[in-house]
C-alpha cells in the first residue's frame, strides 16, 4: 500500500487485545454471521491502538495551539482541485480535506487505519466489499454534514478525472448507499485483502460545493482546474494566496475531528505558508534569510557545507537528523524502456556499468550516502543472496516467465571508487553492448545493424543534478556513448515526464513496509502506457505481472515479505533502471522555533503535523522576518 506518511504516552493504561479486522471477520464468517463493525483495520497482525484510546502514543496532547509556521515549495501552483491529475496543485492543499480512515506513524504495520470521516468500517472474510459508517459528527467547513453521496461522489468523481485514481481503483465495480451513513463499495474480485484499506485513503469532497456555483455565478466544473479557494472539511482552510508565489492555510477553529483520537495533538499551528521558489539554490538561501522555518535536506553537500552562517553559530538554526525507518525507495537514473535503444537489457546493464557511484559518494556527497540494493531499499523487503525458502517456493511458480539467472546468480551492482576498478567497469560494459549488436565506430557507439549512434538526452528540472549527470556521462563518453544534460523548468518537465517525453532521468519511487496494488501502477505491463501512472520506464513484462499479484493476494506477513522479495529480485534481474543512492535518515534544518514530543516515532519526523510553536524558543531565535 502507497502510503499516505507525541503527546505524552498513555499514561498507565493498559489495552486490551484487540482482534485485528481482518482475523475477526475471518471467526465471524465462519459462523455464519455478519462481520462485524470495527473501529480500525489491519492488513496483518493487530492494530495497535484498541476503540477506547484517547490520543496516539507519539504526540503531546497538551501541545499549545498558535503560531505560523513557512515552508519552501518549488515550482509554483496554479489549481486548487485537489484530485485533478493536470496542472499544478498548490502545496498543501491536502490539509483542508479529510479522508474516511486515518494511519498512525508509529506503527510498523502502517497499513493499519483508524477511523476519521468513517467511524467504523466492516467488511467479509473473503474481501469482496467494504462497508463505512460515517462519522454523525462530521462536518464541512460551512457547517453541513457529510453524508455517503458525498463519499460516492468522490470515488465516482476521482476516477471519472484522474486516470491514476482509475486504475488504482480498477476492481471497484460499484459504490453504493446500504444504510443511514453507509456506503459500500463492491470489488470484482475476492481475497485482495488491501482494497478494503484503499477505499479507506479516499479523499472525499463536498458534493454540494462542486456542483454548485462561484460568487459570479458561474458552475463549478471539478474536471478542470480552479483558483477559487474549495470548501474543505480538513484541519485547515485556504487564508489568502498568490498564484505560483504563496499560499496560506489557517486552522479551522471549531474543527470537527479536533478531538478525534487520530487528530489530538495534531495540526498545532495558527498558519501554515508556503512560499514558492524558482530553483533549489534560491529555496536554500531564502531558508538562511529568515525567509521560511523548516527544510527538509536532500543535498548531501549543503547539509556538508551549505549551513556555515552566522544563526546556526548563535544556535538560532539547528541540524537534526531523525530516523527514516518507514518506507524503502528506490531512486534512480531511470530509462524510457518504448524506445528502442533501452529495449535491450544488456544496453541497460551496460550503463549501470558506466556509472561509478563509490566516486561519486567519495567526491560529490560527501560519503553520506549508501548504493541503493533493491527496489525496496532499507527495509526486510529487500531482496538478497539467492533465493530460499518462501521466497524460492514463489519464484518456481513463475520459473517460466522469468530469467534462469534469478535462480543461480545474485544481483549486485557493479563497484567503482578506483581508475582500475573503473576501466574493468567499463570494459565490461562494451562487452555489454557488442553483445547487444553494438560496436565502435571511431569514438562512436552505434548499432551495427542501423548505423545509429547511441545518444542519450538526460533531462531534470534542478541544474544542481549536473554534479552527478556529467561525471556519468564523462565516463559514457569513454566508451562512445555521447549523452547530453538539459535543465527544463519544473511545468515543462512534469509534462515531459507524464507524457514520457523523454530519454532517462532520475525519478524515485517510495514504498511502505506493505506494498500492495500500487505496484500495477509502478511496474504493471496495464500501466506502461498510461500516461498518467507511475511506470515511468515502460516495464512491460508477465514475470512481473504474475509476482505483482503474488504481493496483492499475499494471506499473511510473512508470504508478503517472500513474494516482494521475489519481485524486487526479477525488477532487478532486468536491469530496468540504474539504481542510485538512498538514506535511512531524515535531514533537517530549522529556525529553533519549535518543539516536538518527547518520544518521537522512529518512522518520520512528523513536521509540522506534530510539533508546536514554542514561544521560549522563539524568542531567543528572533522574530520571523
Amino acid at each position: 500500500m502507497s502510503g499516505p506518511f507525541t503527546r505524552s504516552l498513555l499514561a498507565a493504561l493498559i489495552l486490551a487485545p484487540v482482534l485485528s479486522f481482518g482475523a475477526q471477520a475471518q471467526s465471524e464468517s465462519d459462523a455464519g454471521n455478519e462481520p462485524q463493525w470495527h473501529h480500525a483495520t489491519s492488513l496483518t497482525g493487530t492494530p495497535k491502538y484498541g476503540p477506547d484510546v484517547d490520543h496516539f502514543d507519539y504526540v503531546n496532547p497538551d501541545a499549545p495551539k498558535g503560531g505560523t509556521v513557512r515552508l519552501a515549495s518549488q515550482g509554483g501552483f496554479d489549481t486548487f482541485n485537489p484530485i485533478l491529475s493536470r496542472g499544478n496543485q498548490a502545496p498543501g492543499i491536502g490539509n483542508t480535506l479529510d479522508r474516511l480512515m486515518e494511519s498512525a506513524l508509529d506503527e510498523l504495520n502502517i497499513s493499519a487505519e483508524y477511523g476519521l470521516i468513517a467511524e467504523a468500517t466492516r467488511h467479509p472474510a473473503d474481501d469482496s466489499w467494504v462497508e463505512f459508517r460515517l462519522n454523525p459528527a462530521a462536518r464541512w467547513h460551512d457547517g453541513e454534514p457529510i453524508t455517503a453521496d458525498d463519499v460516492i461522489w468522490s470515488f465516482e468523481k476521482a476516477v471519472e478525472v484522474n486516470p491514476s485514481m482509475r486504475f488504482y481503483y480498477r476492481n471497484v465495480v460499484k459504490a453504493e448507499k446500504t444504510g443511514d451513513g453507509v456506503v459500500r463499495f463492491s470489488f470484482d474480485v475476492k481475497d485482495n485483502r488491501e482494497l478494503p484499506h484503499i477505499m479507506g485513503q479516499l479523499l472525499v469532497l463536498p458534493k454540494h460545493w462542486w456542483e454548485g456555483t462561484n460568487d459570479k455565478g458561474e458552475k463549478r466544473d471539478i474536471t478542470k482546474g480552479t483558483l477559487e479557494p474549495p470548501l474543505g472539511s480538513g484541519p485547515y482552510r485556504i487564508a489568502s494566496f498568490d498564484v505560483n508565489r504563496s499560499v496560506t492555510y489557517e486552522r479551522v477553529k471549531d474543527y470537527w475531528a479536533a478531538d478525534l483520537p487520530v487528530r489530538k495533538g495534531t495540526n498545532n499551528f495558527d498558519e501554515i505558508r508556503y512560499d514558492s521558489y524558482r530553483d533549489s539554490t534560491v529555496v536554500l538561501e531564502a531558508f538562511k534569510g529568515d525567509q521560511y522555518d523548516f527544510r527538509s535536506e536532500n543535498s548531501a553537500k549543503n547539509w556538508a557545507t551549505g549551513y556555515d552562517f552566522p544563526a546556526r553559530s548563535e544556535g538560532k538554526v539547528v541540524l537534526e537528523t531523525f530516523p527514516d525507518k518507514a518506507r524503502g525507495v528506490m531512486q534512480a537514473f531511470v530509462m524510457n524502456l518504448r524506445l528502442d535503444k533501452f529495449s535491450d537489457e544488456r544496453v541497460r546493464e551496460a550503463l549501470n556499468y558506466a556509472f561509478d557511484f563509490e566516486t561519486a559518494n567519495r567526491t560529490t556527497f560527501y560519503d553520506q550516502y549508501k548504493r541503493i540494493p533493491s527496489y525496496f531499499a532499507g527495509t526486510e523487503l529487500a531482496s538478497s543472496g539467492l533465493p530460499q525458502g518462501k521466497e524460492l517456493e514463489i519464484l518456481e511458480t513463475v520459473r517460466d516467465l522469468i530469467p534462469a539467472s534469478v535462480f543461480t546468480t545474485p544481483y549486485e551492482n557493479p563497484v567503482g571508487g578506483s581508475t582500475e576498478a573503473m576501466r574493468a567497469n567499463l570494459r565490461k560494459a562494451i562487452d555489454l553492448l557488442k553483445e547487444a549488436g553494438y560496436g565502435l565506430k571511431g569514438r562512436q557507439m552505434v548499432n551495427l545493424k542501423t548505423g545509429e549512434p547511441l545518444t542519450i538526452e538526460f533531462v531534470d528540472n534542478d541544474p544542481n543534478s549536473e554534479r552527478y549527470v556529467l561525471p556519468f556521462a564523462n565516463n559514457l563518453k569513454r566508451i562512445g556513448i555521447e549523452m547530453s544534460f538539459r535543465v527544463l523548468d519544473t511545468p515543462q518537465y512534469i509534462n515531459r515526464i507524464q507524457n514520457r517525453d523523454f530519454e532517462m532521468t532520475t525519478l524515485a519511487w517510495g514504498q511502505s513496509l506493505s506494498p500492495g496494488n500500487e505496484q500495477r501502477d509502478f511496474w504493471g505491463s496495464e500501466a506502461a502506457n498510461r500516461n498518467q501512472s507511475r511506470n515511468y520506464a515502460g516495464i512491460r513484462d508477465k514475470g512481473v505481472d504474475a509476482l505483482i499479484d503474488k504481493v496483492i493476494f499475499a494471506e499473511t506477513r510473512e508470504d508478503l515479505v517472500a513474494a516482494t522479495r521475489a519481485l524486487d529480485r526479477v525488477l532487478l534481474t532486468h536491469h530496468y533502471v540504474v539504481p542510485q543512492w538512498y538514506l535511512d535518515i531524515f535531514r533537517t534544518a530549522r529556525w529553533d522555533r519549535f518543539s516536538h514530543p518527547e518520544h518521537m516515532t522512529e518512522y518520520t519526523h512528523g513536521f509540522p503535523d506534530i510539533w508546536w510553536w514554542d514561544e521560549a524558543k522563539a524568542a531567543n531565535a528572533g522574530r520571523q522576518q
